[in-house]
């Protein structure tokens, strides 16, 4: 079968388009022919050796894939860690979740992280309730269009954006966005206005840097700052006294750290919310095995406007 691998890390020149041997399932797994993977900001991270994982060479740096399963003919979606980009695929049977048969392939390879990471920020780690105001940075990227359509699924009363560019914000707004913000303008202050100065209930926080400590200004009493990621390459530091005076909460979100079964409770939520029109997965572009590192290089350029997906287009 075809896969394709890194063999040094040394980013997307080093993906190299191998044969391998097909997966042999062990006991409680079963295998999955691949269609369609989706790319992240991870796995970049992960073909240039700079996350915190680093998987014996050569392997595919993927994760997210959508298929069918051989025993019995499903179409599938899951997370096949560091193994995504070949043409079959082992998962957990517990791991393997259905999806309907209205969810395309591309929709589909949205969801195993980015969708599944903002359910888990919003709520599970973050306790979202109806009625409740969200602020969503980084908002036309993967996770942050996620998290914009999962709040407004959970019943937000207003969704508060902010994106870099008038391209990234009109994708904000088209996902559900209530008010699309420029880090570059008073967001602060625009955002404590528009709730009417009471601040925000939750901060979706996947950039980190200097927007994540201004973001306190922005929450109200009790409101809770989601961490979900460090897109600017830089962690930031909590001053306590700000957690102490209005009831702060500062919440890790890590999606590694997710049971079989939370993930599969979560699926369920996801399904039933795309089936009801609410999730709607932007997908930045499609690419061919072969072209793969083209996927890679949308992260790199900054240029990446919801999810890249590889098809596993088999040779004719």
């Amino acid at each position: 079968m075809r896969a394709m691998r890194i063999h040094k890390f040394d980013g997307p020149d080093a993906l190299s388009l191998d044969e391998v041997a097909e997966p042999v399932a062990e006991t409680g797994e079963v295998l999955v022919d691949v269609s369609a993977v989706g790319i992240g900001f991870v796995d970049l991270l992960l073909s240039k050796g700079r996350y915190q994982v680093k998987p014996p060479l050569p392997f595919p740096p993927a994760s997210e894939i959508v298929g069918r399963r051989r025993d019995t003919g499903e179409r599938v979606v899951g997370v096949a860690w560091h193994r995504g980009l070949a043409d079959v695929v082992t998962l957990p049977n517990e791991a393997a979740h259905t999806i309907p048969d209205a969810m395309t392939d591309d929709q589909a390879a949205a969801l195993p992280v980015n969708y599944q990471t903002s359910h888990l920020a919003l709520k599970v780690r973050g306790r979202m309730s109806p009625g409740e105001t969200v602020l969503v940075h980084g908002a036309a990227g993967g996770v942050g269009t996620a998290a914009i359509q999962i709040a407004r699924a959970i019943g937000a009363s207003r969704i508060i954006a902010t994106a870099s560019t008038e391209e990234r914000r009109a994708v904000a707004l088209a996902c559900g966005a209530d008010l699309a913000l420029s880090p570059e303008d008073d967001w602060i202050a625009i955002t404590r206005e528009a709730t009417g100065g009471t601040g925000v209930d939750l901060v979706f926080d996947p950039v980190g840097g200097a927007l994540s400590t201004s973001s306190f200004k922005a929450m109200g009493r009790d409101a809770r700052l989601l961490v979900v990621g460090f897109a600017s390459g830089t962690i930031p530091e909590v001053r306590y006294n700000r957690l102490l005076l209005n009831h702060h909460e500062v919440v890790g979100v890590n999606f590694s750290q997710t049971t079989h079964a939370s993930a599969r409770a979560a699926h369920a939520d996801l399904v039933a919310w795309f089936l009801d029109g609410h999730l709607d997965p932007v997908i930045a572009g499609v690419y061919d095995l072969e072209d793969a590192a083209e996927a890679y290089r949308l992260f790199e350029s900054r240029a990446v406007i919801g999810k890249p997906v590889v098809r596993m287009r088999r040779p004719a």
